[in-house]
């Protein structure tokens, strides 16, 4: 027979509902509760608190199919691992210098589900990539969302297919090779569904952008911070997931003498040796703190990678000329090349956009590349333009071929965020589908106040509740395969390949990496070993005293003896001799 069990400090009574039939639970001095009552597989159950007739949901609920404001369903895993999935054998990977592939799984496929985006798994190991990374899978509130908003942190979305589903898909993803990370969501809870401020003090007294902090360092925090590690290590431990992506850990306020990300850390190494398989840690920071990332023999918390917006900002404002916001500070390509060169461009330098210093510098003899996450864009950098514009939807594929032979040649983990390998046209807007009318209310105009204040008319943001804004983000692969799309796709294949099969790609010592640029002409070159990445970014021919054998390009540059002719926004990728290097006047404008 089942036990059910759930920590609930707060209430004075706790009971069981199961199909209706209600039973007595007994409570421990710690809190939890506990009853072992016969019950099917997937049969519907919660619990009573005090006097409230609402049957809750399990904050532990493994699925819930009804969604999150109803009961939860029994669900068993699949067992040891191996033993009922197809993946007995998957010796797993790293995410350090790998390919990524960003995907949200409601817009990825036209259906929208886990069993839908396996039919397109082939396509990406045949693009190269090495792991699949999947926007938040936990359950939220209404049918459709970026998952952001979750609220049963243990549960998977069940218009995804649920936990079946991901089973499923995991299995299928291992089959072919490809690892799988799952974005996970530690720093806050949704605004639709949150009951679990009624079993217990999860939430703290800090705040954060989108709502009350959780308390992992508060009074009565053990069993909080205890609820998130084993969330953690279940996704890797029942799914049979290769890692995590952790979403904004800047503010996760932990004042204890061991991080919450430490002790995520130490335990998920904990598990990949009980496992036998490499488990990755990926953060979201925007705080350039190489702590994150510095093995705890030297300090760190001894998190696997983080994501590196730096690179993004400078390479996107270097290629498209935008300078709001927090591109302010970038747009050069001496501010590229350093960024490129150093991991971080801000590293306790000032930041105009935040009007302080910020950052610290990396250890380059202590940190590899691979342990930052570059990329050309990804769903926030995308999803959170008013329009939800892509950068194919404003560059010449010539631009986008550019940004993409900088981050793939580069020594950094490489990351893609779905359809930019063809320059998809679609857009990827935010969307959400609260059921709650003033909640709806609310995030539409909340959007559209956030961008009167950049100058944007209302009428023209998108209603983020309107079905048609997640219909229109649903890539169309009908495009994949034609025109430029499928060029450009091509090229994107063809870097990988050179990424995974030259040996001078393997370098991942930043200190080896040399970038060299004109500022006036716009062209920098990147030299990894024997390989130089040229980039040119101006819209007129440029010509770059160096001269090698053409290994791959974009409008395949004429090379004659002593230089190489660049199209406008175009790149080469030559094999050099050592001594092959141009001499640059940076200064000259």
């Amino acid at each position: 027979m089942p036990e059910f069990r759930v920590w609930a400090p707060k209430p004075t009574l706790v009971r069981l509902d199961v199909e209706g039939v209600v039973h007595a639970m007994e409570r421990s001095e710690d809190g939890w509760w506990h009853a072992v009552v016969a019950a099917p597989a997937g049969a519907r159950y919660g619990y009573l608190l005090d006097d409230d007739p609402t049957v809750l949901p399990d904050p532990r609920s493994a699925r819930q199919p009804d969604g999150v404001h109803a009961r939860s369903a029994l669900w068993e895993p699949p067992g040891p691992r191996g033993t009922t999935g197809t993946d007995a054998d998957w010796p797993g990977r790293s995410v350090e210098g790998a390919v990524i592939y960003e995907l949200h799984v409601g817009t990825f496929t036209a259906a929208g589900t886990f069993d839908s985006a396996i039919e397109k798994l082939d396509l990406l190991v045949d693009l190269g990539v090495e792991f699949v990374e999947v926007m938040p899978i936990n359950s939220f509130a209404g049918t459709h969302g970026w998952g952001y908003d979750g609220v049963l942190w243990y549960s998977v979305h069940e218009p995804y297919g649920g936990p079946d589903g991901l089973v499923r898909f995991i299995d299928a993803c291992h089959a072919r090779g490809l690892g799988v990370v799952i974005d996970a969501v530690f720093n806050h809870f949704g605004p639709s569904g949150n009951y679990l401020p009624r079993f217990g003090p999860y939430l703290s007294s800090t705040t954060n952008p989108w709502g009350p902090g959780i308390n992992i360092c508060d009074a009565d925090s053990d069993e909080v911070r205890r609820y998130i590690v084993g969330c953690a290590l279940r996704w890797m431990r029942d799914f049979h997931a290769d890692g995590l992506r952790l979403d904004a850990v800047q503010v996760l306020v932990d004042t204890t003498a061991v991080h919450i990300l430490e002790e995520l850390a130490r335990e998920t190494r904990w598990l990949s040796r009980q496992l036998g398989r490499p488990l990755s840690l990926i953060a979201e920071s925007d705080q350039n703190d190489p702590r994150l990332i510095t093995p705890p023999g030297a300090g760190g918390y001894g998190i696997t990678a983080q994501w590196d917006d730096d690179i993004h900002h400078a390479l996107h404002s270097a290629v498209s000329g935008e300078r709001q916001g927090y591109y302010a500070d970038f747009g050069s390509l001496a501010t590229l090349a350093r960024t490129l060169r150093r991991g971080y461009f801000h590293a306790g330098t000032y930041s105009s956009f935040r009007r302080r210093r910020h950052g610290r510098p990396l250890d380059t003899r202590t940190v590899p590349a691979t342990r930052l996450v570059a990329y050309t864009c990804t769903h926030d950098q995308v999803g959170n333009r008013a329009l939800g514009d892509r950068p194919s939807q404003s560059l010449t594929c010539g631009q986008l071929a550019v940004k993409a032979a900088l981050v793939l040649g580069s020594p950094y983990t490489a990351m893609l965020f779905m359809g930019e390998e063809w320059g998809a046209s679609s857009p990827f807007l935010f969307f959400s589908s609260h059921p709650e009318p003033e909640l709806a209310r609310a995030t539409a105009e909340g959007r559209k106040a956030e961008f009167a204040e950049h100058g944007w008319e209302p009428g023209d943001v998108p209603d983020p509740q309107d079905p048609r804004t997640f219909q229109r983000s649903k890539l169309n692969w009908d495009e994949a395969g034609s025109g430029e799309h499928a060029r450009l796709r091509c090229v994107y294949r063809d870097l990988i390949a050179l990424r995974h099969n030259d040996p001078d790609f393997s370098d991942a010592c930043l200190d080896h990496l040399t970038v060299d640029y004109n500022e006036y002409h716009r062209w920098i070159m990147m030299r990894r070993g024997r390989l130089a990445i040229v980039c040119n970014l101006a819209a007129d021919t440029v010509r770059v005293p160096i001269s090698g054998e053409l290994m791959l390009a974009w409008s395949s540059p004429h090379i004659d003896s002593n230089t190489t002719a660049l199209p406008p926004h175009s790149f080469a990728i030559l094999r050099v001799d050592s001594d092959s290097l141009p001499q640059v006047d940076h200064a000259k404008w």
